[in-house]
């Protein structure tokens, strides 16, 4: 059983039922019990990092979602919830996120005509092996719709990164840890490989 943690902050309902399209249960939660005791985690989210980090606290979620990841079962994170995993985000001032990996969240500077936000299809680049990606993940094309993006301190926790006018990171991996700025459930059949491939991770995978 996977749990979607709810507060607020995305289309939860979506990411529900891409998990199910591939032929398992998710569950949608915004008990810190149930959350911090799941087998499997995603923290999915669209919308401004200080407000969602303003919710995860009203509802007393932080800590939860921290004790989770301490224990390595396996986490996905989802644009949003990729940018929370970070020490600061900078969207309206400046703000604390969970503090998971060191780096800090940063909004795209691009000159015309790249357009901010990054919004559509964009192929992503293998940096590093992961049992969520497959042999056909080096150049697939993802769903992408956001106006900031991660800056690890430590870049061996980039697993793929894509090029919009400048490479920046789009996923990272650490051990049972997993997040990704765009999207898979919109992603289609690419989405839903990664989707299942994480879905069916057992709780405990050799890091590698």
């Amino acid at each position: 059983m996977i749990t979607i943690v709810d507060y607020q902050m995305g289309n939860l309902r979506s990411v529900q039922k891409a998990i199910e399209r591939v032929g398992l249960e998710a569950r949608i939660s915004s008990d810190g019990q149930e959350i911090a005791t799941a087998e499997k985690l995603i923290l999915p989210g669209v919308g401004g990092f200080g407000d969602a980090m303003a919710e995860l606290g009203r509802r007393d979620l932080v800590e939860p979602i921290r004790d989770f990841i301490a224990t390595d079962r396996p986490f996905l994170g989802i644009c949003l919830g990729l940018q929370l995993l970070f020490e600061k985000g900078y969207e309206g001032g400046c703000f604390d996120g969970l503090g998971v990996l060191g780096g800090e969240v940063v909004r795209f500077e691009r000159a015309a005509p790249m357009k901010v936000p990054h919004m559509g299809w964009n192929t992503v680049r293998v940096r590093q092996p992961a049992p969520v990606l497959g042999d056909d993940s080096d150049g697939a094309y993802f769903y992408f719709v956001h106006s900031y993006y991660v800056v690890p301190s430590d870049p061996s926790v980039i697993a793929l990164s894509t090029d919009y006018g400048g490479e920046f990171c789009s996923m990272v991996r650490r051990g049972n840890l997993y997040a990704t700025q765009f999207h898979p459930e919109k992603s289609q059949a690419n989405g839903l490989r990664l989707l299942e491939r994480f879905a069916r991770l057992p709780t405990a995978v050799e890091h590698g």
